[in-house]
């Protein structure tokens, strides 16, 4: 068994433990299996069956369409029928899929039982699973459904990323390209030296990036928990990005991708941004792609209904430059001009 101490960091709603050495012993401890539930996806149930066994486990489909009430509906049956009381705690073993139904059916399950996760995809590792929001998608809408309510625990086992495939381990760099986008140049300079293949073999190198990739997002959501401003950072890509993936089924990283270059393009004619290139060369050398035919009304549409929505305009992540992002509200009729000319 790994032993290291926790790192907690304090939110305004409550703290979690991060546990970056983590493995099952210590999620046994955490979560004794005589009074916890797991909540995976029928993928990572055939991968970890033996090491799950000692758990009673609600097992949903793998992938974004699990993030319905449906699912919900139907998981929230099951934990009635296992008679989970308000002592069970919640565990979300997967992605960002799963972390986020765990977290979002514990907050509503007789009114609130405790939870805590262990990502097992490098994108709920360094983004997915931190910072307390849990949301389901309702219809065409991305997380319109959701709480802010903070996992009491975070667990890194990173053996778990040896069975994450390929695909999903590049889906986890878009992340990790917007933090350095709008925090950290020296992040991205990190980034621009190495290569995916580089962070698969050295353990170290990716635990430091790991470390690094939560620490912004903590430190940002510390701030702005309840997403007034700075947390507002953190959309960088996202707007258009998740208009373009709920359209056309793309993954999530490759859909943050495009909107991440969308951004740029209009940070170029709003702010004088520079160095639009410089990004597009690093989501290519993490094998991202950086546009996808789009239709303009369509995509219009989703992102009028986007959360980030208000009455006249939208509220927009750009860069003035690498490292440094600003929100600016664009107007309905400029952000549809943008969309139409930047194809």
């Amino acid at each position: 068994m790994v032993t290291t101490s926790p790192i907690s960091v304090i939110f305004q709603s409550g703290a979690t433990q991060l546990y970056y050495y983590a493995d099952f012993e210590v999620l046994r401890k955490l979560a004794p299996p005589n009074c916890s539930i797991i909540l995976t996806d029928n993928n990572l149930k055939k991968h970890y069956s033996k090491a799950l066994d000692a758990w009673k486990t609600i097992t949903v489909p793998a992938g974004e369409h699990a993030k319905t009430l449906t699912i919900v509906d139907d998981t929230l049956r099951q934990l009635i029928k296992m008679d989970a009381g308000r002592d069970t705690i919640i565990v979300g073993f997967g992605g960002g899929v799963v972390t986020d139904l765990a977290g979002f059916v514990a907050s509503i399950y007789k009114r609130a039982l405790r939870f805590g996760f262990m990502p097992t995809s490098l994108l709920g590792m360094v983004d997915a699973a931190i910072g307390g929001k849990n949301g389901i998608n309702i219809g065409d809408f991305k997380n319109m459904a959701g709480v802010i309510r903070q996992p009491e625990f975070l667990l890194y086992h990173h053996d778990v990323l040896s069975t994450l495939p390929h695909e999903e381990w590049v889906n986890g760099f878009a992340e990790i390209i917007k933090h350095s986008c709008i925090k950290d140049p020296k992040l991205f300079n990190l980034l621009q030296q190495h290569n995916i293949v580089d962070f698969q073999k050295n353990k170290a190198l990716l635990q430091q990036l790991i470390e690094r990739n939560v620490t912004i997002k903590t430190d940002i959501v510390q701030l702005d928990e309840s997403e007034k401003k700075e947390r507002k950072l953190l959309n960088f890509g996202h707007t258009f990005g998740h208009a373009i993936e709920k359209k056309y089924e793309l993954p999530h990283g490759h859909a943050v991708a495009i909107g991440m270059v969308m951004a740029c393009k209009i940070s170029e004619k709003m702010l004088g941004f520079t160095e639009t290139e410089k990004v597009l060369q690093l989501l290519e050398r993490y094998q991202l792609p950086i546009t996808h035919p789009y239709d303009p009304e369509s995509i219009m549409a989703l992102m009028l209904a986007d959360k980030k929505r208000f009455r006249d305009g939208v509220d927009y992540i750009l860069l003035k430059h690498i490292g440094h992002a600003e929100i600016q509200k664009i107007s309905i009729d400029e952000l549809h001009n943008f969309i139409r000319e930047i194809q």
